[in-house]
């Protein structure tokens, strides 16, 4: 009787507890090997987990090479992380024709997911945004300017996810790439 007592009062307290999610260590490239996360978060749509995200910085809060990893809950297909990426982009402000062209080259290269699975996201300057799934390169858009719209998605002040935004950077700024004065 006692043992059921103490299972229904962990079950109980656990109900209570704030929800946290165990990440594995996000794999980067050798030259990224500094980064810390600087905050995480979880996305919800409609009460539905979609997933979880981390955003790291290399070095200083000033450097410019910055990572994002999802770490997907529910499965999609890598079209419909495209489409809902370029209507993203055009939310913060990117034009409907530029993102059309981005969408199409997401398109040509994010795979299905499922639950569990990851999509990393990373910015160096001369080199461009790296995209991996589940630790391997999967493409590369070189450039400065998509990455603006991209990551604009989850650290614009225009996002559709604000608290996920703030969730994300914590008490700092965004990365300079985004010319935010703090």
């Amino acid at each position: 009787m006692k043992i059921i007592r103490f299972l229904l009062l962990a079950a109980l307290l656990s109900a209570f507890m704030p929800m946290s999610f165990a990440r594995d260590p996000l794999v980067l490239p050798p030259h990224l090997s500094a980064a810390k996360l600087q905050g995480s978060g979880r996305l919800t749509w409609w009460g539905l987990h979609i997933y979880d995200a981390s955003f790291y910085r290399v070095g200083s809060l000033s450097a410019p090479e910055f990572a994002l990893d999802l770490r997907y809950q529910k499965s999609f297909s890598g079209s419909s992380i495209a489409n809902r990426s370029v209507e993203e982009m055009k939310r913060i402000g990117i034009s409907d024709s530029q993102a059309a062209l981005w969408g199409k080259e997401l398109t040509s290269f994010l795979p299905n997911v499922e639950s569990g699975q990851t999509l990393t996201a990373i910015y160096t300057p001369k080199q461009g945004t790296t995209f991996y799934y589940d630790g391997k390169q999967i493409a590369q858009i070189p450039g400065t300017e998509f990455p603006k719209a991209f990551f604009g998605i989850w650290l614009d002040p225009k996002t559709s996810a604000p608290k996920l935004r703030a969730e994300l950077l914590g008490q700092t700024c965004p990365p300079p790439l985004f010319n935010e004065a703090c």
